[in-house]
């Protein structure tokens, strides 16, 4: 939700319209995170390119902010080229821009970010996440005379920022020990990046909950790989004055500066790496309550209290991202590419790990722990959406592998419950993006409870995966989609060959290991063969799209497709639909089956084909004519009068994988006759980082 993109140039000449451009550029990489409205602020100088005038007051910061898309915000800024001069050169500058999505406030300009702190934008904001106690703040805030423009959570940091600024400007006080004091007032989740016109040419990001990372680009090599953390002195026995708190002073001021004589660098702070892997690929992810400063081409990192399970140091990591695997390449859109990229995306998540002919599964991240792994007395799968479908669909093969109670929950109904958790349960949290906000909070609730901790996600460095004690990297690739596809898959996959290495040494379940290994061997080419439905489900999507429901029965290893296929056709259709266990269908859902009502049923050739054969015929007989999704060759659903649709036959555990593809193309397809941004669907967003 929401994306923050910054953009500082220290001693490297960029022109106005060159800074703009990177900025917008920037934004576009984020929008399939979900938005409403877009904003930018930079500086205006005084127009010759000198950022740090002999009276900083001259430094002007510009403000723009539109409703709806990033192209509407583009053609704001052109607007500017009459009154601004985009030609001028800057050797030192910094910018900021945000796509927000909505939660305090309706989308519209006032409540764009970035939020300011006054009308002449002394302090600019960008924020992700939620400050829960901003009604107090603002209460503070407006008892001393503080006027606010705006409904939103975040216009509280800007002000309080002001405040303290006006209470401490005689004292010296640094642009990072002034975020410093705002954020010991804040409470919630937040990623922030602020600038201002009393600290020209320097910017400083800091997250808590939300991710926030930075990325560094320098002609030489860096002075270190490690950026050591600076620790404010907490000691100091001052008594601060009445109402004032007391400035925190740095214990010391180790800084990264580029190696040699050559001081041009440029530095990208992002809520995401897409919008920073075509400027550089070294990054520094930020832990929670890190402030990040940057100044005179310097970066420090501090922090005001120490936290014994972090290191004193953050390392610049390299990323693996390559800027092709974020276009669309042939595609119309990011979600088809997704879709069709399934045969390779499912290659990589099992590369390296199984292999065929030993038959042997080894998942490296999960190694050392699987003597513990083994010791516990149940597992519990924590995610929310596609994730958690994921951990359904896989729940039955985790049973009979494992023989261990398996527990399958929604991170925010876990949470609700303050569900019991103890020192000898295993814990899988599962996320795309590694930043889910209740998957995090679900993990922290069970790590302070003693649980081993596993994260499995598609994101390296995200805050699941440094948070937790080990972990599988799902190596699906960017998904740029807000409605996950090969992800999914591919976490359906990991969690197969989890299931894999906890039965590697039962001898009874030899046959049923190299079954479902034999069956993983075959899966990329049943999945082309699935792909080459597409026009046959493109002609159903023409039947369907002006209905207004569709229902999606199955049961057993496919009830998790009847619910993830239901999710994509609400996510991208609007319409209503809803996954129905097959098995339920006499304890209600069988009142709305008639002649008109729009069902897709799965019949696969496994144990329970007879069970879901009755529960068609009672749809049938209500005059319910569903379209059939089964086995090739099945010569009697094929004889039934009904549309079928043949996917390859694969081993029953495996099927769900197989299964899905239909959902996902038959919802992208309906989306698109009905003329839905398919990518970014209406109130939606990729990354869910707020509660």
């Amino acid at each position: 939700m929401c994306g923050i993109f910054a953009y500082l140039n220290y001693l490297v000449p960029r022109q106005r319209r060159e800074i703009l451009a990177m900025l917008i550029n920037g934004l576009k990489r984020l929008e399939y995170r979900g938005y409403d409205s877009a904003g930018v602020g930079f500086f205006r100088g005084n127009e010759l390119g000198d950022i740090n005038p002999p009276d900083k007051e001259e430094a002007k910061v510009e403000l723009v902010r539109q409703k709806g898309k990033v192209s509407s915000l583009e053609e704001r800024i052109r607007i500017l080229e009459e009154t601004v001069n985009f030609e001028v050169s800057f050797d030192v500058h910094v910018g900021i821009a945000h796509t927000r999505w909505a939660t305090h406030g309706e989308p519209n300009a006032v409540n764009s970010h970035p939020q300011r702190s006054d009308c002449t934008n002394e302090f600019l904001v960008v924020h992700n996440g939620i400050i829960t106690n901003y009604k107090d703040i603002k209460q503070f805030l407006t008892n001393k005379g503080h006027e606010f423009e705006s409904e939103t959570d975040t216009e509280v940091i800007a002000k309080l920022t002001k405040h303290f600024y006006d209470n401490h400007k005689d004292e010296g006080i640094t642009f990072g020990q002034l975020v410093e004091m705002v954020i010991q007032q804040l409470e919630g989740a937040f990623a922030c990046v602020l600038i201002s016109s009393h600290y020209p040419g320097e910017c400083v990001g800091t997250r808590r909950g939300s991710p926030l990372i930075i990325g560094i680009k320098c002609t030489h090599h860096f002075t270190t790989d490690q950026i050591p953390v600076n620790f404010f002195n907490t000691k100091d026995h001052r008594t601060p004055p009445a109402g004032k708190p007391l400035i925190p002073r740095a214990e010391s001021t180790t800084e990264f500066h580029p190696m040699g004589t050559d001081k041009k660098v440029e530095y990208f702070f992002a809520s995401d790496a897409s919008a920073i892997i075509e400027y550089t690929n070294k990054v520094i992810f930020l832990e929670d309550d890190d402030v990040a400063s940057v100044k005179d081409g310097g970066l420090c990192i501090h922090r005001s209290t120490r936290n014994s399970s972090l290191p004193n140091s953050r390392e610049i990591h390299q990323l693996q991202l390559e800027l092709q695997q974020i276009m669309k390449g042939n595609f119309n859109t990011f979600m088809q590419k997704e879709i069709y990229e399934q045969p390779e995306s499912v290659v990589n998540t099992m590369r390296g790990r199984v292999n065929f002919d030993a038959q042997t599964v080894v998942l490296g991240g999960l190694k050392e722990y699987m003597p513990e792994i083994r010791r516990c007395r149940r597992l519990i799968f924590i995610a929310c959406g596609t994730s958690y479908h994921s951990t359904v669909a896989t729940r039955q093969l985790m049973e009979e592998l494992t023989e261990l109670p398996v527990m399958v929950e929604l991170a925010s109904d876990f949470l609700d419950r303050q569900t019991p958790v103890f020192r000898d349960d295993v814990c899988f949290f599962v996320s795309q993006s590694g930043e889910t906000a209740d998957t995090l909070l679900a993990l922290r609730f069970c790590k302070r409870r003693g649980a081993l901790i596993v994260g499995v996600t598609n994101t390296v460095g995200s805050s699941i995966s440094r948070e937790s004690h080990c972990g599988v990297h799902i190596n699906a690739g960017p998904e740029i989609g807000v409605a996950s596809t090969k992800a999914y898959t591919s976490q359906f996959i990991a969690l197969v060959m989890f299931g894999l290495m906890m039965c590697e040494d039962s001898i009874s379940k030899i046959q049923r290991r190299t079954e479902i290994i034999m069956g993983l061997k075959k899966l990329p080419s049943h999945i082309r063969e699935v792909l080459k439905l597409d026009d046959k489900i493109r002609s159903l999507a023409q039947e369907l799209y002006q209905q207004k429901s569709l229902l999606v029965m199955g049961r057993g290893y496919n009830y998790a497709t009847c619910l993830e296929g239901a999710l994509k056709v609400k996510e991208l259709t609007y319409m209503h639909s809803e996954g129905i266990l097959a098995g339920e269908l006499k304890h209600g859902p069988l009142a709305m089956v008639d002649k008109s009502m729009p069902i897709v049923m799965f019949v696969m050739n496994d144990e329970l084909k007879q069970k879901t054969m009755n529960a068609l015929s009672q749809v049938t007989t209500r005059g319910g004519r569903p379209i059939i999704i089964c086995n090739e060759g099945d010569e009697e659903l094929l004889n039934s009068g009904l549309r079928v649709i043949e996917i390859p036959q694969a081993v029953d555990a495996l099927q769900g994988i197989l299964t899905v593809i239909p959902m996902q193309l038959l919802s992208f397809h309906i989306a698109v006759l009905k003329g839905f941004d398919v990518d970014c669907p209406r109130n939606l967003a990729k990354s869910v980082t707020v509660e």
